[in-house]
């Protein structure tokens, strides 16, 4: 029961992951066209609860690194972090 557990638990970690990956291209967007960093964490924080937001310019991209707590069971208790990088065009429609 116990392993069983955990593969349901990390399961829904890697759905965690992939809802990170999404809110982070989004928030990427938002901030490549020029939206503020409040916007950015408002449309990042739709898809994940709790996500924290850092934000850095590459040459001609603005990247966005979200990062989060994982609230999965076993993996809350460790305290495993979720997170996920995405670029978008600076100056972008």
């Amino acid at each position: 029961m116990l392993v069983l557990g955990c593969c349901l638990g990390a399961i829904q970690v890697v759905g965690q992951q992939v809802r990170m990956t999404d809110a982070a291209a989004g928030a990427a967007r938002a901030l490549g066209r020029g939206e503020s960093t409040d916007h950015a964490v408002a449309v990042a924080s739709g898809a994940v609860p709790g996500v924290s937001l850092s934000s850095e310019s590459r040459g001609e991209f603005v990247c966005a690194t979200l990062s989060a707590p994982s609230g999965i069971g076993p993996f809350a208790l460790v305290g495993l972090t979720v997170t996920a990088v995405s670029c978008a065009p600076a100056g972008g429609l």
